[in-house]
């Protein structure tokens, strides 16, 4: 049995608001009676993508990386060149792609960013990248995590900076029957629907939670402080994959 803890959007700025709500996902976790196989956050780690926004996020995520594997990849709101340097104690700007194997299973994160715009892409290297890395196991029940729902949610705003070019993704996932699940953030609100066959999994937001639009009268609707941070658990046991969201 694997159990994935799958966390998504901090955008840490330098406020104390939003690490007290980090916080407060991270005090669940590492207050569990039980124990997790890794924690995962699918991006918008930073708000700005500032080296003190990720100073911030080293800090506010330490507890989890002294007991568990802590699984990242970048968002619209993160900067690969500073992320890199923090977070990951390099130089570059090239996509910031890692697989991981999590006990029965192997996590495979994805960039989905693209410099300065807000919607997302995997680009050609990283396409190929996850190819490859897929082809390398293909006997290891996987899940392909990355930023950017490939699908449209039903969320005006979120819908209109989604992933760019689904298509090259479908056909790579089609090759590879053993990828269980994709995991994704950027929708500030928990969904579930379906991708190229898979599960798609969308986290809640840490921040926010985004309103959908019958709940709301504008375009873009934000609850910060009236509505909990949230995380979801990913449990993998024998084929079977079960997803539970836990307001913390």
């Amino acid at each position: 049995m694997t159990v994935l803890a799958h966390l998504s959007d901090l955008h840490l700025d330098g406020t104390p608001e939003s690490p007290e709500r980090t916080r407060r996902a991270v005090n669940h976790l590492t207050g569990l009676p039980g124990t997790v196989d890794a924690v995962l956050i699918t991006g918008d780690v930073a708000d700005r993508g500032t080296l003190a926004e990720y100073h911030q996020a080293r800090e506010a995520l330490a507890p989890l990386y002294e007991r568990y594997q802590v699984l990242l990849c970048p968002g619209n709101h993160d900067s690969r060149p500073e992320y890199r340097e923090v977070l990951l104690g390099d130089c570059g700007t090239a996509p910031v792609n890692e697989v991981r194997d999590v006990a029965d299973v192997r996590v495979l994160t994805c960039d989905s960013s693209i410099p300065g715009r807000s919607e997302g892409l995997l680009e050609p290297e990283t396409l190929s990248w996850l190819d490859d890395a897929l082809a390398a196991a293909p006997d290891r029940p996987s899940f392909v995590a990355f930023h950017h729902p490939p699908v449209t949610l039903g969320l005006p705003y979120t819908d209109r900076i989604g992933l760019r070019e689904p298509d090259a993704l479908a056909k790579i996932l089609e090759h590879h029957v053993q990828v269980v699940a994709v995991l994704c953030g950027h929708a500030h609100t928990a969904a579930a629907t379906s991708f190229a066959g898979r599960p798609l999994l969308c986290a809640p937001g840490i921040v926010s939670t985004a309103l959908m639009p019958w709940e709301q009268d504008h375009d873009a609707s934000w609850q910060t402080h009236s509505a909990p941070p949230a995380l979801m658990f990913h449990r993998y046991e024998e084929g079977r994959l079960t997803s539970h969201v836990r307001a913390v």
